[in-house]
């Protein structure tokens, strides 16, 4: 395992545009009024858990399965571009969001830790060493935690034209993430 900066930010980068927290905060102010409180610690510990696990059983997984990590990882692109899309376009292409349950299953999962952000754990590391990738994990969930503890200032402070205008420009940059995850692991497959 070696510390490389360069991949810790662009893995945190890739991380905070999937997660799209900021971009989530009118959902977490619905589900905030409808429960009254959400726990962020536990909500934050809980994404943590899921995501490292996942970054290390999601392959065996696969293995199990019969699917390798760039095979994965292409069809992690599919799903970071559809995400991106819908970040740019303001579109909502998955409607499995649910603000009527519990505040940690809408939360936790799949707000913080859905399938996008599991996808883009096994394909980014295809990439990137997997102590860049844990830190970039970590460094997201004290965001999030902050976020998810503060999302009533932060709506006041960025504003509904504030948060539009972040959530547009993480967009651009998981587009063209996910165009580089494709092209990378297609030309591995066909080589």
């Amino acid at each position: 395992m070696n510390f490389d900066i360069k991949e810790f930010l662009t893995a945190s980068m890739i991380l905070f545009a999937i997660i799209d927290v900021i971009g989530n905060i009118p959902l977490i102010l619905i589900i905030r009024e409808k429960f009254k409180i959400i726990e962020s610690e536990k909500a934050s510990i809980i994404s943590l858990i899921i995501m490292i696990t996942f970054l290390f059983l999601g392959e065996l997984i696969l293995s199990l399965l019969g699917v390798g990590i760039n095979e994965f990882a292409v069809a992690g692109s599919i799903i970071v571009l559809f995400i991106a899309f819908e970040m740019i376009l303001g579109v909502r292409l998955f409607k499995d969001q649910n603000p009527k349950t519990a505040s940690i299953i809408p939360i936790a999962f799949p707000l913080i830790a859905g399938p996008g952000t599991l996808t883009t754990l096994i394909s980014i590391r295809s990439e990137y060493d997997k102590i860049n990738i844990i830190l970039a994990i970590i460094v997201n969930m004290i965001l999030v935690y902050f976020v998810l503890k503060f999302s009533y200032k932060i709506e006041r402070f960025l504003g509904e034209q504030g948060i539009n205008i972040l959530r547009k420009v993480f967009g651009i940059i998981l587009l063209a993430i996910g165009i580089k995850l494709f092209t990378t692991n297609i030309k591995i497959i066909f080589s």
